[in-house]
């Protein structure tokens, strides 16, 4: 009696495998990219983007808090990620209390106030489990730069001074503010990956918020056309939603290729 034969999606998974981390790479990219040029052209109102961006991601911190409370565990977590998002949602909570409050302006509070408490929970009732050891990636190495970088270069328009810097310090602290979290995922061996499968589901939301804010970031960029301005060319530059979608897909790829 014969072997039964393997179904045609094994057989995809074992032929995908035993191709190289660069093939890998561009196989876990290309669904992403063909969604996002079908999605681009579906979706007529770019805000419509920024919007479910921000509802996933509070989604997203809801369930990383829940996680938190039930698992009793921040083994894999960055403290410092947690920090660094914590600053970049206060300070674009002020600049839209600045310019002007709308939904956005809810959204990003619902988060800030989620972040709080993972930072809370890290810091006092599950410190226990905090690997500090490979979470000490220094934050000033991305606050100081991102503030002068924003004082050198930042949007010019009719709201204040201090509006237009605080506002680019936030794209280029948003930007950054992921560094931390993925090298010490890159540190880690990649054994203690099965220990953090509980981080799983909140990172599938966070990163499908990034996918919805990269759409936007499309829509927006096809509207402007050229970079123009220097602060155009770092914005796009800065954009965290498309080169930490890119960084994540790499790693993860090649976390599970190991």
């Amino acid at each position: 009696m014969g072997r039964k034969r393997s179904s045609p999606v094994t057989q995809l998974l074992v032929w995908i495998k035993g191709q190289s981390m660069k093939v890998k790479i561009f196989l876990a990219a290309m669904p992403l990219l063909f969604s996002l040029v079908a999605l681009t052209l579906l979706v007529k109102d770019h805000n419509h983007f920024f919007i479910a961006s921000e509802l996933i991601h509070v989604a997203g911190i809801s369930v990383l808090v829940y996680k938190l409370t039930t698992k009793k565990t921040c083994s894999g977590l960055s403290l410092k990620s947690q920090e660094l998002t914590a600053i970049f949602l206060a300070v674009r909570l002020v600049c839209s209390f600045m310019l002007e409050g709308d939904i956005h302006t809810l959204l990003d509070f619902a988060t800030l106030i989620f972040t709080a408490w993972v930072i809370f929970m890290i810091r006092y009732k599950l410190k226990s489990t905090y690997i500090k050891e490979l979470d000490n990636f220094p934050i000033y190495y991305m606050v100081v730069p991102s503030a002068i970088l924003a004082v050198l270069i930042h949007p010019y328009n009719t709201h204040i001074y201090i509006s237009q810097v605080l506002w680019a310090f936030c794209v280029y602290l948003e930007a950054v503010s992921v560094l931390p979290q993925l090298r010490m995922m890159q540190k880690a061996k990649p054994t203690m990956y099965l220990h953090w499968a509980w981080q799983d589901s909140w990172r599938a939301l966070i990163g499908s918020s990034r996918f919805m804010r990269l759409g936007a970031d499309i829509f927006s960029w096809s509207e402007l056309g050229t970079f123009g301005s220097p602060w155009l060319s770092l914005q796009k530059l800065f954009k965290p939603s498309s080169w930490q979608t890119f960084v994540t897909i790499t790693l993860r790829v090649s976390w599970r290729a190991d």
